[in-house]
This record gives C-alpha cells, structure tokens and sequence, in this order.
C-alpha cells in the first residue's frame, strides 16, 4: 500500500507491505499535534483500499475480510471513517451501536483488580462467588453444603470419642481439655449456622445439637485461675457422646453431602445476573464464616463493588440490559464472518468514567487475543484470522511499571500486561498492535521491545529522544536529529516494514477523513473569523444538556 512520498528522493512514492507494518507491531510516537492521529487513520483508509482494489483486479467483490478495531479514549475516530461501509462505532447508550463490555465478561484478575480484592479472605470468596454463580449454584445451596461439611466434620469427631475404648480422646490432660473444646465449637458453629437456615425440621435439630453439646460442654466445665477465657474440662464418659451421636445423624439426612463437586472456573465467559454478586458474597460469608471479623472485612469488598455496578454513566455498558450471548458480543464488536459486519470498529469510551476506562480497554484487549487464540487452535491447519488492534494514548494505558510496585492487581497493571502478553504472543495468534503515544519514555519497555516497525513524528523532549535513539541501529543515528523541526505529516519510518529508514510526507486526508484532533482556532474563533465561533456550547451532566 502507497502510505506517501519521499521529500529526500524526488517525491518517490513509499509503498509498505501491509504484512510486515501490522504483522510484528507498528508504534507510531510523537508529540502531540504532530499528525499520529491522521498517520494511524491514513494507515486503516490505505490498507481497506488498497486491499479492496487488489480483490477487485483478481475478480472479487471489493470488500476486503479485514478487522481493525479502534480504542478510542478520546473519541477521535469517531467521524473519521463514515464513508467506509459498514463502520461500527460503538459509544454508550447510543441507539445503534451501544458499547457492551459485559461484567459478565470479566474474568477473576479483572474482578480482583476493580474490586481490590484483598489476597487474605476477599480474593478467595470472590472467586467462589464466581464460580458458583457462573454455574448457576444459589447461595442457599452454597450454604447448605457449608452446614453439611461442619455436620460430617463433628460426626466424625464424635465417632472418634465413641470409639475410643480407653478414653484417651476424652479423659485426662490434654484429652479432656480437647473434647471440652470440641463440644464448645460444635455448639457454637451449629447456632451460627442455624440463623441462616428457614424455620423447620433442620433448623430444629442444630439448634438441638447446639443446645445438647452445649449442655454437656458447660457440665464438665470448671474455671481456670490464671486464664478465664480457657477454661477446664473434667473428664468426659462416652454416655456423654451418645445423645450427640444420633442428632448428627439426623442432620447428615436433613443436610445430604453434594455429589459432586462444582466443576467449572471462575474465568469462564459465563453469563450471570452481576447485580447478585455482592449479595453473593455476603451471604457466603455470613454461612461459612467461622471467624465474625470475616464479614466485617468482606463489606469493604462488596461495597466497592456496589459501587462499580451502581455508577450511571458505566450501567449501561457493564450491565446491558437484555439478554445478549458471548457469541453474539464477538462478532459485535470484534467482527462477523468474512466482515461481513463491517472491517472497522471505533471503541469510543470518551464518556466513560476515567477510572473505568483501563479495565475496559484490558477487558477488551483481553478478548480480542483470546479469541484470536481459540480461533488458530480450531482451524484444521492452524490459520489465524488476522486482527489489529490500535490504541490511542497508548503511554496512559500501557505505562512503564515501576520498581517496587505493588504485587496486588490493580486496572493500570492489569491493562499493561494485557497488552504485554499480546505485544509478546499476539503475532503467532493473527494480532497486530498499532501504539500511538507522545510519551514513548513512559510506554511499557516489553512493548516497546516488541514492535518492529516504528513511525516516528516530531519529537522534542529529551528522554523521549534518548529511548528511540537506543531503539534504532547507530548508523540511522543522523537521521533522527531533524525529529524535534520535523513538521506535520513527515515522518521518520524505521524497521521491519522498509529497508532502510526514511523520511515519509504522508498522504494528505481530507477533512471528513481526519480523527478529530485539530489544533483549536483560538484567535479565529475569539474574532469570530472561524465558523466554530457562530456554534454554541452545549455541556452535558448527568444527561441533561445545558
């Protein structure tokens, strides 16, 4: 594809191999104003017409099979691709094309980095509250299998005293002083259990096991001088066990252990009703939580994620309403069969609340890889379907970790290693990536590392400078002292797409073919020379115009 000319060879045109621009990553780097935007929009526009134009002369239609999907945080791209048939942009709330990134989507790293899962309690049962709601388990059942292992638990035990003919397990020191506290817990986990059991039979016979362990606890219970709170026990009898014996059983009937196990995992893209999850995780806590610090720390969790699900601006992309499959959130928003849904998509997440937006591009991201991946593995011979994946603002988004950096998922890490994994992986799976950043001295070193072909604009600060310097070879070193005077639309191409680096004049796109990132008229608009000064302002909050 013809990408423009060459100012230091007579105007020649450049022509790239769209293979090698997109096949081992391109990351297109300058300051801001200095014409990346139109080079990523001129890049898709050149590839569809080149790639039409070739399906027509071999005697195709000439609509190319190609996916270029846009991320968007500052909705740019929105208008820049309207004459290509079938564009989808999707925004929230819009009528046509809604933006969707389920939560249901999401998968427990992504859960635990928007949620600040906590490694210690909160981590743990926010996985098995996915788990089980993915496999359509209800808390109740949940519950009743946290009462059926305490019950098989203290049958056991008390089997054990049961059978024990010499009294070891009961009698003397520390025999005694174990039963006692065995009897003790037992009374005590039964109560607890039983305030989240209906009234009926089983809530009947715990809170009679409760109140006969606790009745023959309390009768071989003595005071202990130096540590009240650890009392002693006289010696137990196996009388004392045999009252005990036959409610346990009558509870294991009431309180049947499960047949299997849940199989399934808690990543799965399984739909699940996500308004529950907090709920969920609740009353997880309060059935099997043996420790009543547990709850207290698990509302910190479910607070935020009430929090998330409760934000206006964000329902109606995380919780669509209606009922919509994974099958069908594919070919949406990553592409249909032979594109026959268009070859563009424009992610615009501009009115997306900012401290959403990372995990949503990670979601995305995510995604597209993943499909990609499964996609290569079914194919008889292991054909990928080739995607690109572009980001804007790519330095906010895939930002160099730090030394000393927190271990914990967080969105801004989370999205960085997204990206990594397919700046390492995706070419092997059909993903290409296209960066664009101002900042590349704040770009992740991995991705950096893993593009192949660089586009470089005008670039002034100077550790910007210092990093594209150690990118390229040392004899292209003189070329790249005209980055910081370069002007808008002349670039520097470097790397697995040419032979040698050069100086590219970009093709020109016309004003309807631009992303929307102009310099702003200031004078001609206070002067009132510019049609932008006769248009008036309209601010939107909470979805009223003012």
């Amino acid at each position: 594809m013809r990408i423009g000319t060459s100012p230091m060879a007579n105007d020649a045109p450049i022509h790239v191999d769209p293979d090698k621009i997109f096949g081992r990553h391109l990351a297109v780097l300058g300051n801001t104003g200095s014409g990346k935007s139109c080079s990523v929009a001129g890049m898709i526009r050149w590839s569809l017409e080149a790639a039409a134009a070739a399906r027509i002369a071999g005697g195709q239609d000439g609509r190319p099979n190609a996916r270029f999907i846009v991320l968007d945080p500052n909705g740019e791209y929105t208008k820049a691709f309207q004459d290509i048939d079938n564009v989808r942009v999707f925004r929230p709330g819009d009528a046509d094309n809604p933006l969707l990134i389920p939560a249901w989507l999401w998968n427990s790293h992504e859960w635990a980095a928007v949620s600040q899962a906590q490694p210690g309690a909160q981590r743990p049962l926010l996985n098995q509250a996915l788990r089980n709601l993915r496999a359509g388990r209800a808390a109740r059942e949940v519950l009743n299998i946290t009462v059926a292992r305490q019950i098989h638990l203290y049958s056991t035990k008390i089997n054990v005293c049961l059978a024990d003919a010499t009294g070891a397990s009961y009698q003397g020191f520390p025999g005694s002083k174990n039963a006692g506290a065995m009897l003790t817990n037992l009374a005590n986990v039964m109560e607890e259990l039983a305030e989240h059991v209906p009234a009926g039979d089983a809530h009947d016979v715990l809170m009679e096991i409760a109140g006969r362990a606790e009745q023959v606890a309390t009768n071989h219970r003595t005071n202990n001088r130096n540590n009240a709170n650890d009392p002693y026990y006289r010696d137990f009898s196996i009388a004392d066990f045999r009252h005990l014996a036959p409610l346990l059983e009558q509870a294991k009937v009431a309180f049947p252990p499960p047949v299997l196990e849940m199989e399934g995992s808690e990543d799965a893209p399984v739909s699940f009703d996500v308004e529950k999850l907090a709920d969920y995780i609740e009353d997880m806590a309060a059935g099997g939580a043996s420790n009543p610090n547990v709850t207290t720390f698990i509302s910190y969790l479910t607070l935020r994620i009430r929090g998330l699900t409760s934000t206006p601006s964000l329902r109606s992309v995380i919780l669509p309403e209606g009922d919509i499959t994974f099958v069908d959130w594919l070919q949406n928003h990553i592409g249909a069969s032979q594109a026959n849904n268009g070859t563009v998509a424009v992610i615009d997440l501009s009115m997306v609340p900012s401290d959403a937006t990372h995990v949503l591009i990670a979601v995305f991201a995510r995604l597209v890889f993943e499909a990609s991946q499964r996609y290569r593995k079914q194919r008889e011979k292991g054909q990928p379907l080739p995607t690109v994946l572009v980001l804007e603002e790519a330095h906010t988004f895939i930002k160099r970790g730090r030394e000393g950096e927190d271990v914990l998922p967080s969105p801004s890490r989370l999205c960085r290693e997204a990206f990594e994994r397919i700046a390492r992986e995706g070419r092997k799976f059909g993903v290409g990536l296209v960066l664009s950043s101002q900042r590349p001295a704040e770009l992740s070193p991995t991705v950096l590392a893993q593009c192949n072909t660089f586009l470089l604009h005008r670039i002034v600060n100077d550790s910007d400078q210092d990093l594209v310097q150690r990118l390229v070879p040392d004899n292209v070193g003189a070329l790249l002292r005209d980055l910081p005077s370069l002007p808008s639309r002349q670039a520097i191409l470097l790397g697995w797409a040419t032979p040698l680096p050069v100086l590219v004049e970009l093709r020109e796109l016309s004003r309807d073919e631009r992303p929307q990132s102009e310099d702003p008229d200031f004078w001609d608009v206070w002067t009132g020379k510019s049609e932008r000064s006769i248009v008036g302002r309209r601010f939107q909050m909470g979805g009223q115009a003012d």
